[in-house]
């Protein structure tokens, strides 16, 4: 059994916590996380996205009573608040919204900044939203997958995540093959995002998501990949 000192964030290099996770299974990984973390100081975060369900139903049977925070940008698809509706039900989640500021929110609406100013409008209404959060917890659970895109395959288990590192950011399945992450639903049947029937790979908010394989119908024909909440 690995042990740790208390205050790990302070006495180890998240790039020694990676070395020893990699041999862990997926769910060990985050049993671990446990022992050295506690539920309090863990930030837990889904966008109830295609490749969610996985990840939720992973750290439920883990810790069934850690809070899960959705970051609630009011652009969403009604599908995707129906599908968070419906794992937070089957999986017994308990979910809490995160909200952007009113005024600021506004201004996107008011000056539509998805049409032109992309990273703006997912800085007001997803990056900023989620920070009072952060700067609360030591350690950020994230879905983040290897195979998704290749920033991502650059990525460690464990990673700084900002606020000058005083979070890390820990992902537990970056690894997973796109072929284990298929069998894994398979086989806990977990139900597939309402839209990824219908051809969406990834789905993120309204007016900038459109139907294609994997992530290519993010921001499609904008040159941006990432909403800027794991990479800035």
């Amino acid at each position: 059994m690995i042990t740790y000192e208390e205050n790990a964030v302070q006495t180890l290099a998240p790039e020694t916590l990676s070395d020893q996770f990699e041999a862990m299974p997926f769910e060990e990984r985050i049993r671990v996380l446990y022992d050295i973390f506690e539920e309090e100081e863990v930030l837990f975060t889904s966008s109830f996205g295609t490749n969610s369900a996985l990840l939720l139903h992973l750290v439920s049977r883990v810790r069934p009573t850690q809070k899960v925070y959705f970051i609630n940008t009011r652009f969403h698809f009604a599908d995707t608040l129906a599908y968070k509706a419906k794992l937070s039900a089957l999986l017994n989640l308990q979910v809490e919204e995160v909200l952007p500021s009113p005024h600021l929110h506004e201004l996107a609406v008011h000056n539509h900044l998805w049409e032109k100013h992309h990273d703006t409008c997912c800085y007001l209404n997803k990056v900023l939203p989620l920070e009072p959060l952060k700067a609360r917890h030591k350690v950020w659970i994230s879905g983040l997958m290897a195979y998704q895109t290749n920033q991502r395959s650059r990525l460690h288990i464990f990673e700084g995540a900002g606020l000058g590192d005083k979070i890390w950011k820990f992902s537990p399945i970056l690894d997973m093959t796109e072929e284990e992450s298929r069998q894994y639903k398979l086989k806990h049947q977990l139900p597939p995002h309402p839209l990824e029937c219908k051809g969406y790979g990834s789905v993120g908010c309204v007016h900038c998501t459109t139907k294609d394989v994997g992530r290519n119908g993010r921001w499609k024909g904008t040159g941006k990949t990432e909403c800027g909440l794991h990479f800035s």
